[in-house]
């Protein structure tokens, strides 16, 4: 997608009332072990999806937190949030210092659990977590199936985003082996269920933004009614 395109895509969108976000490329992350090509790969694709952001009126980027690289969680959590201040710094050089959500991960073994990005967001207060019910079922064993789980989860979030700033959330069934994702499945396959989202949901006055990462448009359709209800 390019700026124009973007810009219109944008327009058209608001038109109609529909909310955007962006999802950077998945290489688009920070924390990198080294500096040199993958590092500055990865800044020139936050920068761009920061541009495309800003010229469709999106409402934040969302990225991945990257790996732990045979690094202790603590140093790789310091380096991805030095570097993300110096993303900050060039994109205010170009007037696309937008919003960033980074994503709560669906593997136990690296970076991305709900604590890593509440930490990260609470170190830069231009970064929200994004928090993905999928991956937080598949990395707890399936653990979310009370109202009480999401609740919980949602409090350790909503402590870290700003007060203007909506709950940004993913949501599709999961399937996973040894607490680590698999595959989004069909709404209905497997054991995440979206009336404890709903329930959890109405417990705090921030509004949400919830992202249907479902496989299918009858998924999707589902979800949303279920949480419309």
């Amino acid at each position: 997608m390019d700026y124009e395109f973007a810009q219109v895509f944008g327009e058209l969108a608001a038109k109609h009332d529909i909310a955007l976000s962006v999802h950077a490329p998945i290489a688009g992350f920070m924390g990198h072990a080294e500096r040199g090509k993958k590092l500055n790969m990865a800044v020139g694709m936050l920068d761009h999806s920061a541009g495309i952001a800003k010229a469709a009126g999106a409402e934040l980027v969302v990225f991945h937190p990257g790996f732990l690289l045979g690094r202790t969680r603590e140093a790789a959590i310091d380096s991805i949030v030095e570097q993300l201040g110096e993303l900050r710094a060039r994109l205010e050089a170009k007037d696309r210092a937008v919003p960033f959500g980074i994503e709560v991960m669906g593997r136990v073994r690296e970076i991305g659990s709900l604590d890593d990005v509440c930490e990260i967001s609470s170190r830069l207060d231009w970064v929200r977590p994004v928090v993905d019910f999928a991956h937080l079922h598949a990395t707890s064993d399936g653990a979310f199936l009370a109202v009480e789980q999401f609740v919980d989860a949602l409090r350790q979030a909503d402590a870290v985003i700003g007060p203007n700033a909506p709950f940004h959330i993913h949501f599709s069934d999961i399937q996973f082996a040894n607490r680590n994702e698999t595959k989004h499945l069909p709404y209905g396959e497997g054991t995440l269920r979206a009336e404890p989202l709903r329930e959890a949901l109405a417990q705090f006055e921030r509004p949400a933004t919830v992202i249907s990462e479902s496989p299918t448009v009858e998924s999707t359709d589902e979800i949303k009614e279920i949480l419309a209800a």
